[in-house]
């Protein structure tokens, strides 16, 4: 039997590339032939190309190469994205077939489902590489067939403690659910993606969704939609961090942001054991300015040790430094350190580490649990329903009638999650499971392991057809 060819096709965003790359890994490491693609923009950034055997890494051009700038209109960008991505993906299927290396499988993340179009016409199978938790995809799922009325019906209801009930599902509050949903005016083009996308794999025969979770995280929510097969293929982060001396891990690895030193892990060294408090927002999440400061007043107010993560950002061409705009920022420095960007698998697992002020980005949260790390989850466009209720490995924030976090707000989350009363013994509790949970599913031999391998041999076997 031929060697396996499989093509990935990712979203040019940090959060997409990084876990296809993790994916990309473990395929290499099965013996599948792994064909990478991306944009030119996020090619460019990359802090270094990765490179290992098997892998080969193809940059196309979406029509911005320099990456799509605030103002830009989005919906030309997608239009362009899919455009010259789909003759980019076509162009190498038959460039690949003309080189005796067919390829067997298409694999896309989120925002590139027009990926299996090309592959349908190919006659390719194809399957959705989900990057977020099951539960969200299932909450997607379900509005999108024959629930909307139920989430619209919640979303205009004044009474707060009204529940929706989903198959598979704990119940939710409007609050719980993705911004997506509850931000409709905001956030219309996503959601449209995330239509087409549910669209795209209702029409097909044989749907295929991979999923960065694990069977024992997410059990239910891995088996709620009947006609779907969802498989937990993850945790998809660096294993060199799980007691493993992985060399094709670490060349599998990039960021697409860039520090200008690592002073900051030498400042985490200074530091006693628990007892920093990390906060980061992720690399997209944008907050106002006031929302910045009562963070900045609140980690004051903690006289705890802090790393924070404040982007620099760009404003009419020119570099903007985000933290020069703090008001306080000489009496932050008495107590920590403020980067405009860092390591942050590295930060999680430095034993200094007590506590993450995330906003509850799907690998974010994903790399805490690994770590062993306490969570205040300050979402943004997702669900931190999770964190604090199901999995009770954290605590969220809650805004008042302006949507604003306040300074003791924050305050009293930090002190319930590294205090050592009832509530902070149990979130430690259950943070210690997680991680012993989540490390034995990415262990050689784990649900990883097995259902990865099982994908590849049904891809192999031609159990998995696309429509012709």
């Amino acid at each position: 039997m031929s060697q396996p060819h499989f093509l990935l096709v990712t979203f040019p965003a940090q959060g997409h590339i990084n876990p296809t790359l993790q994916f990309a890994k473990h395929l290499i490491r099965i013996g599948v032939r792994v064909t990478f693609i991306t944009c030119i923009s996020a090619h460019r950034r990359m802090s270094k190309v990765p490179t290992a055997q098997g892998l080969t890494f193809l940059p196309f051009s979406d029509g911005y190469d320099d990456e799509c700038q605030p103002g830009d209109d989005i919906d030309h960008y997608l239009s362009e994205l899919r455009r010259r991505g789909k003759e980019a993906v076509s162009e190498f299927i038959t460039s690949s077939e003309n080189e005796g290396k067919p390829v067997t499988c298409i694999v896309y993340t989120l925002f590139i489902h027009w990926a299996s179009e090309v592959a349908r016409k190919h006659h390719i199978p194809t399957a959705l590489l989900w990057i977020q938790p099951a539960t969200v995809f299932d909450i997607y799922y379900f509005y999108f067939n024959g629930h909307e009325s139920t989430f619209k019906a919640q979303a205009d209801e004044k009474n707060p403690k009204r529940s929706i009930k989903l198959p598979g599902l704990p119940l939710l509050a409007t609050r719980d659910l993705p911004s997506f949903l509850t931000a409709l005016n905001v956030y219309r083009w996503a959601l449209s993606l995330i239509q087409e996308q549910m669209d795209v794999v209702a029409d097909e025969s044989n749907p295929k969704i991979l999923v960065n979770t694990f069977d024992a995280l997410e059990h239910e929510a891995l088996n709620a939609i009947e006609n779907f097969i969802m498989v937990g293929i993850g945790p998809l982060i660096p294993s060199s961090f799980l007691n493993s001396n992985d060399s094709l891990d670490n060349s599998l690895r990039t960021d697409l942001f860039q520090s200008d030193s690592k002073d900051y892990l030498q400042w985490l060294d200074s530091k006693p054991k628990s007892a920093v408090v990390y906060v980061s927002f992720g690399s997209i999440a944008v907050l106002t300015e006031q929302q910045v400061e009562e963070i900045a007043r609140a980690l004051i107010s903690s006289r705890r040790p802090f790393l924070w993560v404040v982007r620099n950002r760009k404003d009419g061409g020119e570099e903007e430094k985000e933290e020069d705009k703090l008001t306080c920022r000489e009496e932050l420095e008495q107590f920590g350190m403020v980067v405009p960007w860092c390591s942050q698998v590295e930060v999680l697992f430095h034993p200094s580490l007590g506590c993450f002020v995330t906003h509850c980005g799907w690998n974010s949260r994903l790399e805490s649990m690994v770590a062993g790390v306490p969570v205040v989850a300050f979402p943004q466009w997702t669900t931190a329903k999770l964190i604090e209720d199901v999995w009770g490995n954290g605590v969220r924030v809650s805004a008042n009638e302006e949507g604003m976090v306040e300074r003791d707000e924050i305050v009293r989350c930090l002190d319930l999650v590294m205090g050592d009363d009832e509530k902070g013994m149990e979130v430690k509790k259950n943070v210690e499971k997680w991680k012993g949970l989540a490390s034995e599913a990415a262990m050689e031999g784990g649900s990883m392991d097995m259902n990865l391998k099982a994908f590849v041999d049904d891809i192999a076997e031609g159990c998995l057809l696309t429509d012709e």
